[in-house]
């Protein structure tokens, strides 16, 4: 709290001295209220990258301080207590999404402790078409495979809740010949052992109510996706290591591939119906960090384990499929807003939901802050005593260097732990340059289409929770127009006002606003199948499993899948 509050002060008092230095106007108060707004985001990222930095290399027990129940995950125990693993569909892929269950489980099978495990196709689709074609793969699934009868398919008529009313279904039907349940998404994919470690670690822990695996990316022939998970996949290390320091006991919930203890969430997590329609009322979307509150509240731990590897995930194919789903998680985050006072919740875990919160809230605080920062300079504040400039470039680099402070912790984390994993140093430097730029490109798309998502939600505009595309595919220009014509336009209005008053000004401005007069191309070049070839093809932003493939992702490659990666 110390190191985020202090840095949180210098970091205003410096912008208060820049923005005042010539007297206070009408922009300059906008622009550090709308600071005020979104820096403890940006703040509590650099203070979790670092602490997890320093836990990784900078102490020898940094995995033992943060997770001392791991360790059971390493004891050769047979399990006593039983797992239903879910996959919840809602008009997904059927083929896809059974190709990575069928996985699931003969991984698990691998173990020796199969037995230990059920298996639940948890439908919510809609259309007759998906629906058939489920029920098909279903039927073969149980055709071709031993122990069909640890394998069960449901699907419900009405959505009722959305995915947290899917998985309260099975918890009514079937939690009770279960302890313990494995969530998993549609295109979630999980080796035998990581999901026998967890296991052990659960029975050995029995206050242990979630137990959350950081989940990764996989392979994937998108150039999108594949850009955006080198560098997610860096920053999560350190990022998530520190978090798990601070949070301990009211850690994170993200929905997937995590276990969770059933009785006690059946008893205790059931979520409230928030008062009033949509966006803001109705059932709970961001189910997941508030069945987390709740299992905390009731004694039970919530906890990640910081440990990478054998808990994998895909990443949105296109800059648009990747700026649909941050809509969801926008309108579902905020509706914690209504429920910041429930009652009973320990200090942490009510910081978890206002955390949850801030992510978004930010978002259009920064877009306004670059739009007056462009108008900023025609304003005919006296600046007689002197433009602070030195302080002001200070300030904006400090920033920057928080903004990218989780990646940037975890390029040196890969570094002192070696890069050949990564395919080299020289390839490890290229993927990274490139990734960051990427990063800054990728940003002011993302954000200003959640600005205006989010002005929208306060005249009751919403979202549907539905099926995702999650297969790579080339964008037309015509739909990134359609999509991302208010960003260019946006760019060109603010670049131009920069540029009109001072190029130099303009060119500072870069990494946050080049992004928007580049949307189109941006989206189309990213999505494009020759890049995501090309890329593959020189190993660059290449993440380890591309060179030590483990064999759950090489299965996946013997079934028609995206997930095919270049040898």
């Amino acid at each position: 709290m110390t190191l985020n509050v202090v840095t949180y002060l210098v970091l205003s008092a410096a912008l208060a001295r820049v923005l005042g230095s010539g007297g206070w106007t009408a922009i300059d108060l906008v622009i550090f209220g709308c600071f005020l707004v979104a820096a403890p985001w940006s703040v509590l990222g650099f203070w979790n990258a670092v602490i997890g930095l320093w836990l990784l290399h900078g102490v020898k027990d940094g995995v033992e301080r943060v997770a001392p129940y791991a360790a059971a995950g390493d004891v050769p125990v047979k399990l006593h207590e039983k797992t239903a693993i879910l996959m919840t569909l809602r008009n997904e892929d059927p083929a896809r999404a059974f190709a990575r269950l069928r996985v699931v489980k003969d991984s698990v099978d691998d173990t020796g402790q199969g037995d230990a495990f059920a298996y639940f196709v948890l439908s919510d689709t809609t259309d007759a078409g998906v629906a058939a074609a489920e029920e098909a793969a279903f039927a073969a699934w149980r055709a071709s495979t031993s122990h069909a009868d640890h394998l069960h398919y449901r699907r419900r008529e009405a959505n009722t809740g959305f995915k947290a009313g899917n998985v309260k279904d099975f918890c009514d039907r079937w939690g009770a010949d279960y302890p313990l349940m494995l969530p998993l998404d549609a295109d979630s994919l999980m080796s035998g052992e990581t999901i026998l470690r967890m296991a052990r670690i659960m029975q050995a822990h029995p206050k242990l109510g979630i137990l959350q695996s950081l989940v990764v990316g996989a392979p994937t022939q998108s150039g999108f996706a594949r850009l955006f998970q080198f560098g997610m996949r860096h920053g999560m290390r350190p990022y998530t290591m520190g978090q798990a320091w601070w949070t301990a006991d009211c850690g994170p919930f993200w929905g997937h591939n995590a276990f969770v203890r059933i009785k006690p969430f059946v008893e205790h997590c059931e979520l409230p119906v928030i008062p009033g329609g949509p966006p803001f009322g109705g059932h709970v979307l961001s189910h997941d960090q508030v069945e987390a509150t709740l299992m905390r509240k009731a004694g039970f731990e919530v906890r990640v384990l910081p440990v990478e590897g054998g808990s994998w995930e895909d990443n949105p194919p296109t800059v648009l499929e990747f700026s649909r789903r941050d809509l969801r998680w926008c309108q579902g985050n905020l509706q914690y807003l209504k429920i910041l006072d429930l009652p009973g919740l320990l200090p942490i875990s009510r910081f978890q939901l206002v955390w949850a919160v801030l992510m978004f809230i930010g978002v259009p605080a920064w877009t306004l802050m670059i739009l007056l920062a462009a108008l900023k300079p025609f304003e005919t504040a006296d600046l007689a005593g002197g433009f602070p400039a030195g302080l002001a470039i200070g300030v904006y680099c400090a920033f920057l260097l928080m903004y990218l402070a989780p990646k940037l912790a975890g390029f040196i984390d890969a570094a002192l732990a070696g890069t050949a994993r990564w395919g080299g140093g020289l390839r490890f430097a290229a993927g990274a340059a490139t990734e960051v730029t990427f990063s800054f490109l990728l940003g002011a798309v993302t954000t200003f289409r959640l600005a205006i998502f989010m002005v929208g939600l306060i005249f009751g505009r919403t979202v549907m929770w539905n099926g995702q595309a999650r297969d790579a595919h080339a964008l037309s220009w015509g739909t990134a127009v359609k999509g991302l014509w208010p960003q260019t336009l946006f760019g060109a209005v603010v670049l131009g006002l920069m540029w009109s008053h001072s190029p130099t000004l303009a060119l500072w401005s870069l990494p946050l606003t080049a992004g928007f007069l580049t949307a189109i191309p941006f989206a189309v070049l990213t999505s494009s199948e020759e890049l995501g070839r090309v890329l593959a093809r020189l190993r660059l932003c290449a993440i380890p499993e591309e060179f030590d493939m483990p064999a759950e992702i090489a299965a996946l490659t013997q079934t028609p899948d995206d997930v095919k990666v270049a040898a």
